[in-house]
């Protein structure tokens, strides 16, 4: 449809020869496609933490299929609290196979609000085992919404438009994030500031240490914007865990943003895993819009301060590289299936065995996580495992000062929190714990170096 003809006259004896020919100017353009689909359960369904009693507002699937004359870059953003281990594996090989490229170029991450869904087929096998299936996952609800995504990444890619620039945005984000681990003078963690608190100690208490600011990418085809990427750092939940569905204040402030502006738009969550709104957040229904607001008026500013830069296929790299995330020495499997087993102990407690057998069976099986890093022209979108720590993100941009870096978290959900070395010295603190964290202090090591291979 963007094939300029051009009529070249040719004379030969006693003949007029007309021939039309082409040329395109978008020869050397990347292309995007974009896809969305709703993935959310119906009453009575399950999510992270209850049964569905009731939806406030629906979820997404969201994502972009980047084609060049490269395997196609499959992004995907999806509004539940967790993708793991061969649930990760189902996703990245649906996408990769409807778009037309490896599992290797598909990345999968989720916002990870809590009321949400739970995808994990190989914890949800266990718990079969056990007799404790039909709790935490509805697998044919998982399976069935992965073939709808498959089938609209399918037909992005076939309606995929040129992209002849680049934008890029950003804006700090007022009173929304701070650091959940508040450290007292023996260098322990005194306070734990969740999404939510009335602790005055804790409300009082400074931010922390956070990346304040939300970068906003945007794909465009001469003055037309064609998708827009928000990324920002923080837990998503204002207020959750009692069965009403919701894409909370982040997915408020993208989907505000869209009607809008009338462009797609796709969110990521960054490295948040010790980030939450507890400073500014009471849990009271009323501050959700409170903080969407906030979200969705840093969005309007990155938006308002994006400058476009010329793309072309050169400008583009997709780098990866596979690491296994060392467990944590907690896991031991005799012990895991002991409890699992334990008809006595309550089933939160079994269903933690459950997904601590799961990552611990497939990381020494030979499983290993991937860690990737899209560059376009000066802007990189850096794509990490669990809920990896806000320092991580941190590093990543001093690894890249003179360009931009935007860091998507919450890929591979198996391992869970993935804290700094010194956080698991740091008693009384959450993400640390064996119930949150699997992996092992050798962990940092591991996921900084993998940052730098394909950052550097």
């Amino acid at each position: 449809m963007f094939r300029l003809p051009v009529l070249l006259l040719f004379l030969l004896p006693g003949l007029l020869v007309l021939s039309t020919t082409s040329c395109n100017k978008y020869d050397d353009a990347i292309k995007v496609g974009v896809f969305e689909v709703n993935v959310t359960p119906s009453v009575g369904g399950i999510v992270a933490y209850a049964k569905v009693r009731s939806i406030v507002d629906s979820l997404y699937a969201k994502g972009i299929v980047i084609l060049s004359d490269q395997k196609p870059v499959v992004l995907c953003s999806v509004d539940w609290i967790g993708i793991a281990n061969e649930g990760q594996d189902a996703w990245r090989e649906s996408l990769a196979r409807a778009a037309g490229t490896t599992t290797d170029r598909v990345a999968v991450h989720v916002i990870h609000q809590h009321d949400g869904c739970r995808c994990d087929f190989t914890t949800a096998g266990i718990l079969d085992e056990y007799g404790l299936g039909g709790w935490r996952y509805d697998t044919l609800f998982m399976r069935n919404t992965i073939r709808s995504v498959a089938r609209a990444v399918e037909k992005a890619t076939q309606n995929a438009l040129p992209v002849t620039h680049l934008g890029f945005g950003q804006a700090k984000v007022e009173k929304v994030a701070s650091n959940r681990r508040i450290l007292g003078e023996d260098g322990n963690v005194k306070i734990i500031r969740f999404s939510s608190t009335t602790n005055p100690e804790a409300i009082a208490a400074p931010e922390g240490l956070i990346d304040p600011w939300l970068k906003s990418v945007s794909f465009w085809n001469e003055d037309q914007p064609l998708v827009v990427l928000n990324y920002y750092t923080t837990h998503p939940m204002s207020h959750y865990g009692k069965g009403d569905v919701s894409s909370d204040f982040v997915g408020i402030a993208r989907d505000s943003r869209e009607s809008q502006l009338g462009v797609p738009h796709i969110y990521f969550s960054g490295a948040g895993g010790n980030i939450a709104a507890g400073k500014y957040n009471n849990g009271s229904p009323g501050r959700r819009p409170v903080l969407a607001g906030r979200m969705e008026k840093a969005m309007q500013q990155a938006w308002e301060q994006t400058t476009k830069t010329a793309l072309s296929k050169s400008d583009l790299e997709w780098r990866n590289t596979e690491i296994r995330l060392p467990p944590g020495a907690h896991l031991v499997e005799d012990q895991l299936r002991a409890r699992l087993a334990d008809r006595k102990l309550d089933s939160l407690k079994r269903f933690t065995a459950a997904k601590q057998l799961a990552w611990l069976n497939r990381t020494n099986t030979g499983h290993k996580v991937n860690v990737s890093a899209l560059k376009l022209g000066h802007v990189w979108l850096l794509q990490l495992p669990g809920e990896a720590f806000v320092e991580y993100q941190l590093a990543a941009q001093e690894m890249k000062l003179e360009d931009q870096v935007c860091t998507a978290a919450y890929g591979e959900y198996g391992p869970g929190y993935i804290c700094t070395e010194i956080a698991y010295t740091q008693d009384k603190g959450y993400e640390q714990s064996p119930r949150a964290s699997f992996v092992s202090p050798e962990v940092e090591a591991t996921l900084l170096n993998a940052m730098r291979q394909v950052l550097e």
